[in-house]
């Protein structure tokens, strides 16, 4: 029983008379193989760039038009702008006093929190939205708030 294998070129030995010839041919293939495989990596990389710059574009344009627009409130509204900065200052400190007085809620009563449903809930309706509203007006004015001049007074507007 006779068995013959299919192999691809890849695989295939030539014995002919001319092998010398044979082989500078399939090195010429080869080099040429690789050279299009190059450019194939070169195009897809090409490509990858370019959608990487349209994804980049389409992601940063917003934030930069909302960085702008910020920006051109803040030029209208310097007075406004330097006063944002002295309360956010000030409910910083409001801030880390209430999370002293959470934490510390936490560890006198963690254990009773952990054993018992009513307790977490009670410590959750206690400190959660205070916590929440605190974060939420403490970033708005954070983000419109320009530190005064060293030399500038700063204005309280009423």
């Amino acid at each position: 029983m006779s068995y013959e294998r299919q192999f691809s070129p890849l695989f295939s030995i030539d014995v002919t008379a001319d092998a010398a010839a044979q082989a500078q041919s399939q090195a010429i293939d080869a080099n040429e193989l690789i050279v299009n495989l190059l450019h194939q990596v070169v195009e897809g990389q090409k490509r990858e760039i370019s959608l990487l710059e349209d994804l980049t574009h389409h992601l940063c344009g917003p934030h930069k038009k909302r960085e702008a627009e910020l920006a051109r409130w803040k030029e209208s509204h310097p007075e406004l702008t330097q006063v944002c900065f002295t309360a956010t200052e000030s409910l910083a400190k409001v801030q880390h006093q209430f999370l002293e007085t959470m934490t510390q809620e936490v560890m006198d009563g963690g254990e009773s929190m952990a054993e018992s449903e009513y307790m977490l809930s009670e410590f959750v309706d206690r400190f959660g939205p205070r916590l929440a509203h605190l974060n939420g007006v403490l970033q708005v004015l954070s983000q419109l708030a320009t530190p005064p001049a060293k030399d500038a007074p700063v204005k309280v507007v009423d």
